[in-house]
């Protein structure tokens, strides 16, 4: 199967030795995304502007890999104050009120800068061949 890595270029990349994101068949993962700009750190202060700023940033990287986010089947976020949930969860609504990934939403003692407020991850999938969608609002009942 064949693998595409995808790059902004940023330093941190290399050093580390990462992607930004990665498609293998029809399968795209974006790596943990902060709010971070050359050196600069987007929306001081503001988990609101930072989530904004990832998800603009991970649309990007699914751009690249021949996506969009409407195929975003799952976020990960990390956030350092878990009392910022609902600027957070808003910001998320804006870009995926009618997608609904599955979502986790967890709180972390640090992120690599203390400036950030909140990293990011996402899966997507593509699947040409679908042919229904589904928004069941059937509470599941575990037998």
């Amino acid at each position: 199967m064949k693998r595409q890595n995808i790059s902004f270029g940023a330093v941190w990349e290399d050093v580390v030795g990462y992607s930004r994101a990665v498609r293998v068949g029809n399968t795209i993962e974006v790596a943990g995304t902060t709010a971070t700009n050359g050196d600069t750190v987007v929306g001081r202060g503001s988990p609101y502007e930072q989530t904004k700023y990832i998800l603009r940033q991970i649309e990007r990287a699914l751009q690249q890999a021949g996506a969009t986010m409407k195929d975003v089947v799952r976020t990960r976020l990390y956030v350092t104050d878990i009392g910022h949930w609902e600027e957070i969860g808003r910001a998320h609504h804006e870009v995926f009120k009618d997608i609904k990934p599955a979502a986790s939403m967890v709180q972390v003692a640090g992120l690599i800068n203390p400036e950030h407020l909140v990293e990011i991850e996402a899966t997507a999938i593509l699947n040409p061949d679908a042919d229904f969608i589904s928004h069941s609002t059937e509470p599941y009942n575990e037998v």
